[in-house]
């Protein structure tokens, strides 16, 4: 009998950063997440920006549907990411 994979649950979040900027990004614990961006582990991006806060998350499901959509919100305008979160 095959071992049962753990499913695994993804978000897809976005930070606004100290200079107004957004960030986008996928994880598997959004909270987790900002608290390495807020240390300065988070990304190149958000390291000379800080502080971040987070706008919001959301829960997709897989790894692979977290990339899709991360890919389409990084090619957004601000205006649109904010709206595709609903902030």
């Amino acid at each position: 009998m095959k071992a049962s994979r753990v499913t695994r649950v993804w978000y897809v979040y976005l930070l606004e950063c100290a200079d107004g900027t957004l960030y986008t990004g996928i994880c598997l614990d959004p909270q987790q997440r900002l608290m390495a961006h807020s240390a300065g582990r988070g990304s190149r991006y958000t390291r000379t920006r800080l502080p971040v806060r987070l706008l919001a998350s959301k829960r997709v499901g897989t790894q692979r549907e977290a990339l899709l959509l991360e890919r389409y919100i990084k090619r957004c305008s601000p205006a649109r990411k904010r709206r595709t979160f609903g902030v």
